[in-house]
């Protein structure tokens, strides 16, 4: 496995890492899309997650790494196994798959096997990139530029949960669930809306501007290409420190509470911006629960209700020909209308 920088070692960019963190914490969120210039650390900090992620229970040999634990959610294989009394579990590390934007759709959803199909005669499914995502993320470099087949493809599946493949005489249903993670430059052009409403949260990335943060990002990627392995156990306590913070939010995320006035406060700002549908407070509300989990409070508060809103409601604003602000201006202005 390719040694990457460590997600502790990042320098500043708070909002993007923290809106991965609480992607780790709760995956219902449903994604984070970060967006902003180039060479600022975007995908750097992606693929720092995958390392940093505690290991998860899988189903010994199975190509779609179902949950012991969620028996209703097993893939055919796994049912056929656990009827034998054959069901056996391994710790296995949260799968991160690269999207990448030539990819086929063969290549996305699966097909079927050539190999056993030419050399046995037999039809069998050859999983695709959605199959080695279930139960974690999919990341996509360059969202914003995905090809619109595919674009359409992510959307039913993230929708159902299932990935549906009737194709060359085959008809496979498998479990899909993953955590869409998107990075881009809006330079390049914008993200279609539908694909944009499955992002749960959306952060602004940009370029430091003050001089002593701009020199520690150069000296520690310096130190890092230097001695990738003597860097990253330089920062392994801290690595670890930070997996323990996610796996012990993972177990308080259940006790946390959500007042009625919590939910008030979340829905009347939703209104205020005049949010389409009802997927902003949902995110909102699940966001702010799993940074309270976090930050070890056992209820939600205002202080969590401000301090994710942005990042829950900025790509779900309507455009208003009569306001030239920004999303995140708006959204202040909303906070600040709203909490007082």
């Amino acid at each position: 496995m390719a040694i990457v920088f460590p997600f502790s070692a990042i320098v500043g960019q708070d909002e993007m890492k923290l809106a991965l963190l609480i992607a780790a914490v709760d995956p219902k969120v449903g994604g984070v899309l970060a967006f902003g210039d180039r060479g600022a650390g975007k995908s750097t900090a992606v693929r720092a997650l995958a390392a940093l992620l505690p290991k998860m229970k899988v189903v010994v040999g199975c190509r779609y790494n179902c949950d012991p634990e969620h028996p209703e959610r097993f893939c055919e294989d796994c049912k056929e196994k656990q009827a034998a009394g054959k069901l056996k579990t391994v710790q296995a590390p949260v799968p991160v798959v690269d999207l990448p934007l030539g990819a086929t759709e063969d290549r996305v959803v699966g097909a079927l096997d050539l190999e056993r199909a030419l050399a046995r005669g037999e039809k069998a499914f050859e999983p695709g990139l959605l199959a080695r995502a279930h139960r974690g993320f999919l990341y996509i470099d360059e969202a914003n530029l995905l090809e619109d087949h595919l674009v359409d493809l992510l959307l039913d599946v993230a929708a159902s949960g299932e990935n549906v493949v009737e194709r060359e005489g085959l008809s496979v249903r498998h479990p899909a669930r993953f955590v869409l993670v998107g990075t881009g430059n809006p330079e390049e052009g914008e993200l279609r809306p539908q694909l944009l409403d499955r992002f749960g949260m959306s952060v602004e990335v940009k370029t430091p501007d003050d001089l002593p943060s701009r020199m520690e990002v150069v000296r520690r990627r310096d130190a890092f290409e230097n001695d990738p392995a003597g860097f990253v156990a330089s920062w392994t306590k801290e690595e670890a420190k930070l997996r323990k913070k996610i796996t012990a939010a993972r177990e308080r995320l259940p006790e946390v509470t959500v007042s009625n006035a919590a939910l008030e406060r979340a829905a009347t700002l939703c209104m205020t911006l005049g949010t389409d549908g009802l997927r902003g407070e949902l995110t909102l509300m699940r966001a702010a629960r799993a940074l309270a989990a976090i930050e070890h409070a056992k209820t939600v508060t205002d202080d969590h209700l401000k301090r994710i809103a942005p990042s829950a409601l900025r790509h779900r604003l309507r455009r208003n020909p009569l306001d030239d602000a920004g999303s995140t201006v708006r959204v202040d202005r909303a906070i600040a209308e709203v909490f007082g």
